[in-house]
């Protein structure tokens, strides 16, 4: 066992390097969604990954485990085919400096690595695109690296950051992703509608209307979006990305005073996908939306 000399040491060499390091976690300890601050899958399709307030919360062979990781606060959360990209709140003891800025896991949220903004920013908003490690962030106030608010993207994990003039946008911004393979390709959820951005989110045009949308997400294919809605009802869509498209509605759970918060796509066995709403039940459908299995129920997870 280490002693508390060691253990600081270690802690002191873990920040020295950048990493943030594992915490032990306890067998057969129940798992309770707190908070549901984004959703993905690993990229062998094998564990749905939910980003929480007390660390990552894994559902895999039917069953909710937590992560053989650090139980940090994670909010902005977004995940590609070789990383887990988030923001957020270190653990309480753990001496690390909040906010974290920008960090980045090789390893399902095992170890993290400080890739910059550390004390200075927590991005609440943060996408990426799945094949080329593309971030976008939602940025509310200037830091070292970003002059002022607004909507930013970095190619090189923080390296240099680039601001978008978001031209066709309202204020109100409530989801943002990338699309998968082309990271000049943005999708963004207002009030008014679902938008879309061929060129890095300088410029939007409308590509759905007259629903306030809230979440969205890239189909891996590339060629379509699913949003999810609310107008007095919970509503889920998948439209295509040409335009004059019109968007096909798909069957959403019945949910009551609710809606779909997030929607991840399993990249093997792509006619599964993932839904977490905003009251943090979870459920899944094997047939791309045509019938659902709820997995998780008000944050009470269900083995």
């Amino acid at each position: 066992m280490l002693t508390k000399k060691r253990t600081l040491q270690a802690c002191v060499l873990a920040l020295a390097l950048g990493v943030i390091a594992a915490s032990p976690i306890r067998a057969g300890e129940p798992v309770m969604l707190m908070h549901v601050h984004g959703l993905s899958y690993s990229a062998d399709g094998k564990q749905l990954l939910i980003p929480s307030h007390h660390g990552l919360a894994v559902y895999a062979d039917g069953r909710w485990s937590k992560a053989a990781g650090p139980a940090h606060d994670y909010m902005g959360y977004s995940a590609t085919r070789d990383a887990l990209y988030s923001s957020g709140h270190p653990a309480p003891g753990s001496g690390l400096t909040n906010p974290f800025g920008l960090i980045k896991s090789r390893d399902g949220g095992k170890n993290w690595q400080q890739l910059g903004l550390t004390g200075e920013s927590d991005f609440h908003m943060l996408a990426t695109s799945y094949a080329t490690n593309a971030v976008y962030v939602l940025n509310h106030q200037p830091n070292s690296r970003m002059s002022q608010a607004g909507i930013y993207h970095t190619l090189n994990d923080g390296l240099k950051w680039t601001r978008a003039a978001a031209r066709g946008l309202g204020p109100k911004l409530n989801s943002l992703v990338v699309h998968p393979t082309d990271a000049k390709v943005v999708a963004a959820g207002m009030d008014d509608g679902l938008y879309l951005s061929r060129d890095s989110a300088e410029s939007f045009e409308r590509l759905a209307g007259g629903q306030r949308v809230l979440a969205q997400s890239f189909d891996l294919d590339g060629q379509h979006l699913w949003f999810s809605t609310h107008a007095g009802k919970a509503a889920l869509a998948r439209i295509a990305l040409k335009a004059g498209s019109k968007a096909e509605e798909v069957t959403v759970p019945a949910l009551t005073e609710d809606a779909v918060a997030y929607i991840a796509q399993n990249p093997v066995r792509r006619s599964e996908i993932a839904i977490a709403t905003f009251k943090r039940s979870v459920f899944l459908s094997k047939d791309q939306g045509r019938t659902w299995t709820q997995i998780a129920k008000d944050g009470t997870t269900h083995q």
